[in-house]
């Protein structure tokens, strides 16, 4: 297993090769006193940064399954953790390591815990390079770096820094922090401490914060490349990080900022955020990751190699919690062609089994935003606006054009009641409306946790889910490299 001192010294990895355009190429080379950091391997350092965010198969290791590292793990980690997903359509022991969090037996030695910490830490490795770099003006002067592409690109990495930290309290809750690359590996087992949770969303906030100053305005920071983060996404993982906070008059400012730059909306057909052929012309996705095929080295959705395999199919818990004729669920899985349609990106089977496909992983979306403004509006005691945002996701759904060409019938996905006062009710209908809207979208389970209901949720689905399993376990490799340093979560 690999161990953080693996992973963190990637920190001192740099591309030591002229940049090529390509987004995935992996960094080669090891800095040392007389290597001076390019014009092309400082650009090439914020592209390669953007690369653990992909389902690119074995971007870091080969084939690496028993370390959990041949793809990103999020939909093990949270789909399959939540209720929504099973590993196969067809149970077996294939990769019975995923299967542990279905049903919560997995220890501190399972591979999924290993790998996401892994993709996590690989990438803020990549992320304070790019930072150390961009922060150093006379570096960037001298290799005629000028100085709005080094804010815009030192935007972005900021950024990608807070997503990846993000997605590690949420999962492990106290963290190693590395805010900077390490010297050696002296300096690595150093730096090998928790820090608290408190400690780092701050950092995140500061991250965020100084993104937000850098990046340029419009809805896409270049317009050339549209998969690169933008203002809106900074805006948007400011508004999420005060949601998980329970910061709800925060989250209402910051989305009603958002609002008021016009840059998104609902799509008018559901299935346009995921579709191959809209990609980056629709009006609804922030941010996601730009698949590829046919790259050198390839860049594509490796999870659509998965389900040629027949991994990630729908739990009988998941397809009964759709209403009646809601097109969603045909658009999120065709359970009769046992084709999962929102990762493949088409309406067919064409990737599935294509471990080159193209189709983008998305992260956030406006519907997905508009929800986080619904729950703070209901935390806050307007709820005929909380309704209201509520039923304009649900009028989007009936009106969308069902997989099979047709539409709803009449009387499908009412309006919900936008009299009601009763908090509660409200809560569960935008409860309802998030696992429906955001299946396999690798949101549910933390949602559960942060509304405090995984543990009776999934206790009722037949789940040994425990108290403890509120964060997940820090890798054991990490504790047992660290001598002790690095401490375990309660109750592994």
């Amino acid at each position: 297993m690999k161990s953080i001192y693996k992973i963190l010294a990637a920190l001192l990895l740099i591309c030591n090769v002229s940049c090529n355009k390509d987004l995935h190429e992996t960094p080669i080379g090891i800095i040392t006193e007389g290597v001076p950091p390019t014009h092309g391997s400082v650009i090439y350092s914020v592209r390669s940064s953007y690369q653990l965010l992909s389902s690119t198969l074995n971007i870091i290791g080969e084939w690496g399954w028993d370390d959990g590292t041949v793809l990103r793990n999020d939909f093990i980690l949270q789909d399959i953790a939540s209720g929504d997903m099973q590993k196969k359509w067809n149970p077996d022991g294939d990769q019975a390591w995923m299967d542990q969090f279905s049903d919560f037996s997995f220890t501190a030695s399972n591979a999924g815990i290993n790998g996401q910490w892994s993709y996590d830490y690989a990438g803020i490795a990549r992320v304070n390079k790019a930072i150390s770099y961009l922060t150093d003006t006379k570096l960037t002067t001298d290799l005629g770096i000028d100085e709005p592409t080094s804010e815009t690109l030192l935007g972005q990495v900021y950024f990608l820094r807070a997503f990846y930290y993000f997605d590690l309290v949420n999962l492990y809750g106290d963290v190693p922090m590395l805010l900077e690359p390490l010297k050696n590996f002296a300096d690595a087992y150093s730096k090998a401490k928790r820090e608290t949770k408190a400690n780092v969303y701050i950092q995140i906030s500061k991250d965020l914060d100084d993104a937000k100053t850098l990046l340029p305005d419009g809805k896409y920071s270049d317009a050339a490349e549209k998969w690169r983060v933008s203002k809106g996404a900074v805006m948007a993982l400011q508004a999420k990080v005060a949601l998980y906070n329970q910061k709800w008059s925060e989250v209402i400012s910051i989305i009603t900022a958002m609002e008021a730059l016009n840059y998104y909306s609902l799509n008018a057909n559901y299935f346009d955020n995921f579709s191959v052929a809209e990609e980056f012309a629709d009006n609804e996705v922030i941010l996601a990751y730009d698949h590829q095929s046919l790259t050198t080295p390839r860049s594509g959705n490796g999870l659509c190699a998965l389900a040629g395999w027949g991994f990630i199919a729908p739990t009988a818990n998941f397809i009964n919690a759709f209403e009646p004729n809601d097109p969603r669920l045909g658009y999120t899985v065709d359970v009769a062609g046992q084709n999962v349609y929102k990762l493949f990106g088409e309406l067919n089977s064409d990737n599935k089994g294509n471990d080159d496909a193209p189709s983008n992983k998305i992260y956030i979306r406006w519907a997905d935003v508009m929800l986080w403004k619904a729950e703070a509006l209901n935390e806050t005691g307007s709820y005929p606006a909380a309704i209201a945002l509520i039923n304009s996701i649900r009028q989007r759904a009936r009106l969308t054009v069902t997989d099979a060409g047709t539409y709803p019938p009449v009387g499908t996905l009412p309006d919900r009641n936008v009299a009601s006062t009763d908090k509660a009710q409200i809560k569960e209908w935008l409860i309802q409306e998030r696992r429906v809207e955001l299946g396999f979208e690798s949101q549910r389970f933390n949602d559960l946790k942060r509304w405090n209901l995984a543990k009776s949720f999934l206790t009722g689905l037949g789940k040994n889910f425990q108290d403890k399993n509120y964060l997940y376990p820090i890798p054991q490799g990490e504790i047992d490299k660290s001598g002790g340093t690095i401490t375990q979560n309660p109750g592994y």
